[in-house]
Protein backbone atom coordinates (compact mmCIF):
# COMPACT_ATOMS: atom_id res chain seq x y z
CA UNK A 1 0.00 0.00 0.00
CA UNK A 2 2.68 2.65 1.00
CA UNK A 3 4.82 1.95 -2.21
CA UNK A 4 1.38 2.76 -4.37
CA UNK A 5 1.62 5.81 -2.78
CA UNK A 6 5.00 6.82 -2.86
CA UNK A 7 4.28 5.89 -7.03
CA UNK A 8 1.66 8.13 -7.06
CA UNK A 9 3.50 10.85 -5.08
CA UNK A 10 6.13 10.58 -7.60
CA UNK A 11 4.25 10.84 -10.48
CA UNK A 12 2.21 13.47 -9.65
CA UNK A 13 6.22 14.89 -9.20
CA UNK A 14 6.72 13.84 -12.41
CA UNK A 15 3.50 15.50 -14.08
CA UNK A 16 4.15 18.44 -11.90
CA UNK A 17 7.80 18.72 -13.57
CA UNK A 18 6.66 18.30 -16.90
CA UNK A 19 3.92 20.55 -16.98
CA UNK A 20 6.09 23.36 -15.72
CA UNK A 21 8.75 22.50 -17.85
CA UNK A 22 6.76 22.60 -20.63
CA UNK A 23 5.33 25.91 -19.37
CA UNK A 24 8.50 27.43 -19.42
CA UNK A 25 9.70 26.47 -22.85
CA UNK A 26 6.43 27.88 -24.80
CA UNK A 27 6.88 30.92 -22.69
CA UNK A 28 10.22 31.22 -24.20
CA UNK A 29 9.39 29.97 -27.69
CA UNK A 30 6.88 33.35 -27.39
CA UNK A 31 9.57 35.15 -26.65
CA UNK A 32 11.43 34.48 -29.40
CA UNK A 33 8.89 34.31 -31.76
CA UNK A 34 8.39 38.24 -30.41
CA UNK A 35 11.59 38.66 -31.54
CA UNK A 36 11.33 37.34 -34.81
CA UNK A 37 8.32 39.66 -35.36
CA UNK A 38 10.66 42.72 -34.41
CA UNK A 39 13.43 41.13 -37.05
CA UNK A 40 11.03 42.16 -39.59
CA UNK A 41 10.70 45.55 -39.40
CA UNK A 42 13.99 46.02 -38.59
CA UNK A 43 15.10 44.14 -41.70
CA UNK A 44 12.90 46.83 -43.43
CA UNK A 45 14.64 49.50 -41.15
CA UNK A 46 18.05 48.24 -42.54
CA UNK A 47 17.16 48.24 -46.00
CA UNK A 48 15.89 52.08 -45.75
CA UNK A 49 18.91 53.61 -44.05
CA UNK A 50 21.22 53.37 -47.05
CA UNK A 51 18.65 54.98 -49.27
CA UNK A 52 17.68 57.47 -46.92
CA UNK A 53 21.18 58.03 -46.22
CA UNK A 54 22.37 58.42 -49.80
CA UNK A 55 19.31 60.95 -50.71
CA UNK A 56 20.40 63.48 -47.79
CA UNK A 57 24.11 62.82 -48.80
CA UNK A 58 23.55 65.13 -51.92
CA UNK A 59 21.54 67.36 -49.87
CA UNK A 60 24.05 67.48 -46.76
CA UNK A 61 27.62 67.12 -47.21
CA UNK A 62 28.52 68.95 -43.96
CA UNK A 63 26.22 66.36 -41.79
CA UNK A 64 29.06 63.38 -42.70
CA UNK A 65 29.79 62.85 -39.31
CA UNK A 66 26.10 62.20 -38.54
CA UNK A 67 25.29 60.01 -41.37
CA UNK A 68 28.69 57.72 -40.81
CA UNK A 69 27.31 57.35 -37.29
CA UNK A 70 23.90 56.41 -38.50
CA UNK A 71 25.94 53.82 -40.83
CA UNK A 72 27.66 52.53 -38.21
CA UNK A 73 25.03 51.68 -36.14
CA UNK A 74 23.24 50.09 -39.12
CA UNK A 75 26.16 47.73 -39.20
CA UNK A 76 26.49 46.77 -36.31
CA UNK A 77 22.93 46.26 -35.82
CA UNK A 78 23.19 43.74 -38.91
CA UNK A 79 25.85 42.01 -37.11
CA UNK A 80 24.55 41.83 -33.92
CA UNK A 81 23.49 37.87 -33.53
CA UNK A 82 22.07 37.08 -30.19
CA UNK A 83 18.88 38.21 -29.30
CA UNK A 84 20.43 40.97 -26.30
CA UNK A 85 23.26 41.97 -28.57
CA UNK A 86 20.50 42.86 -30.99
CA UNK A 87 18.74 44.54 -28.47
CA UNK A 88 21.56 46.96 -27.20
CA UNK A 89 22.57 47.44 -31.57
CA UNK A 90 19.29 48.61 -32.45
CA UNK A 91 19.14 50.81 -29.35
CA UNK A 92 22.24 52.39 -30.19
CA UNK A 93 20.93 52.52 -34.09
CA UNK A 94 17.54 54.73 -32.68
CA UNK A 95 19.82 57.13 -30.75
CA UNK A 96 22.01 57.68 -33.99
CA UNK A 97 18.61 58.00 -35.87
CA UNK A 98 17.42 60.41 -33.82
CA UNK A 99 20.78 62.40 -33.98
CA UNK A 100 19.90 62.79 -37.90
CA UNK A 101 18.30 66.56 -38.06
CA UNK A 102 17.81 67.87 -40.73
CA UNK A 103 16.50 71.36 -40.89
CA UNK A 104 14.77 73.13 -43.60
CA UNK A 105 16.61 76.96 -44.16
CA UNK A 106 19.54 74.66 -44.75
CA UNK A 107 17.97 72.27 -47.22
CA UNK A 108 14.92 73.67 -48.71
CA UNK A 109 15.66 71.07 -51.85
CA UNK A 110 15.66 68.72 -50.02
CA UNK A 111 11.72 69.37 -49.01
CA UNK A 112 11.17 69.07 -52.60
CA UNK A 113 12.33 65.65 -52.38
CA UNK A 114 9.89 63.12 -53.19
CA UNK A 115 12.00 60.16 -52.64
CA UNK A 116 13.08 61.80 -49.66
CA UNK A 117 9.81 62.64 -48.53
CA UNK A 118 8.96 59.08 -49.09
CA UNK A 119 11.69 57.22 -47.37
CA UNK A 120 11.18 59.72 -44.51
CA UNK A 121 7.43 58.09 -44.15
CA UNK A 122 8.17 54.76 -45.00
CA UNK A 123 10.88 55.11 -41.81
CA UNK A 124 8.42 56.56 -39.44
CA UNK A 125 6.03 53.81 -40.44
CA UNK A 126 8.06 51.43 -39.49
CA UNK A 127 9.33 52.96 -36.38
CA UNK A 128 5.48 52.85 -35.05
CA UNK A 129 5.92 49.60 -36.30
CA UNK A 130 8.87 48.73 -33.83
CA UNK A 131 7.28 50.24 -31.03
CA UNK A 132 4.61 48.15 -31.45
CA UNK A 133 6.29 44.94 -31.53
CA UNK A 134 8.69 45.77 -29.02
CA UNK A 135 5.84 46.39 -26.56
CA UNK A 136 4.48 42.87 -27.36
CA UNK A 137 8.36 41.59 -26.95
CA UNK A 138 8.60 42.90 -23.69
CA UNK A 139 5.12 41.59 -22.47
CA UNK A 140 6.52 37.65 -23.73
CA UNK A 141 9.76 38.54 -21.67
CA UNK A 142 7.82 39.26 -18.65
CA UNK A 143 6.03 36.46 -18.54
CA UNK A 144 8.87 34.36 -19.30
CA UNK A 145 10.71 35.70 -16.56
CA UNK A 146 7.77 35.80 -14.11
CA UNK A 147 7.93 32.29 -14.83
CA UNK A 148 11.69 31.79 -14.17
CA UNK A 149 11.51 34.14 -10.75
CA UNK A 150 8.34 32.80 -8.95
CA UNK A 151 7.83 29.57 -7.00
CA UNK A 152 7.02 27.38 -7.89
CA UNK A 153 8.53 27.17 -11.51
CA UNK A 154 11.57 28.65 -10.37
CA UNK A 155 12.59 25.60 -8.76
CA UNK A 156 11.74 23.79 -12.46
CA UNK A 157 13.90 26.83 -14.22
CA UNK A 158 16.74 26.32 -12.28
CA UNK A 159 16.95 22.91 -12.60
CA UNK A 160 17.00 23.09 -16.44
CA UNK A 161 18.51 26.21 -17.00
CA UNK A 162 15.90 28.67 -17.71
CA UNK A 163 16.91 32.29 -17.05
CA UNK A 164 15.89 35.84 -16.46
CA UNK A 165 16.27 37.06 -20.39
CA UNK A 166 16.27 40.84 -21.42
CA UNK A 167 13.94 43.02 -22.00
CA UNK A 168 13.93 45.43 -24.86
CA UNK A 169 14.43 48.21 -22.82
CA UNK A 170 15.47 51.86 -23.66
CA UNK A 171 17.36 52.99 -21.14
CA UNK A 172 17.74 56.76 -20.37
CA UNK A 173 16.88 56.91 -23.77
CA UNK A 174 13.49 56.23 -23.26
CA UNK A 175 11.75 59.40 -23.30
CA UNK A 176 12.96 60.65 -26.18
CA UNK A 177 12.39 57.44 -28.29
CA UNK A 178 9.08 56.43 -26.95
CA UNK A 179 8.46 58.04 -29.86
CA UNK A 180 9.30 57.48 -34.35
CA UNK A 181 11.97 59.51 -34.91
CA UNK A 182 11.43 62.98 -36.22
CA UNK A 183 13.15 64.29 -39.13
CA UNK A 184 13.18 68.06 -39.06
CA UNK A 185 13.18 69.93 -42.38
Amino acid sequence: MTLIIILVIVALLVLFLIAKYNTLVKLRNNRENAFADIDVQLKQRHDLIPQLVETVKGYATHEKETLERVINARNGALGAKTIDEKIVAENALTSALSGLKITLEAYPDLKANQNFLQLQEEISDIENKLSAVRRYFNSATREYNNAVETFPSNIVAGMFGFHKEMMFDLGEQRATLEEAPKIKF
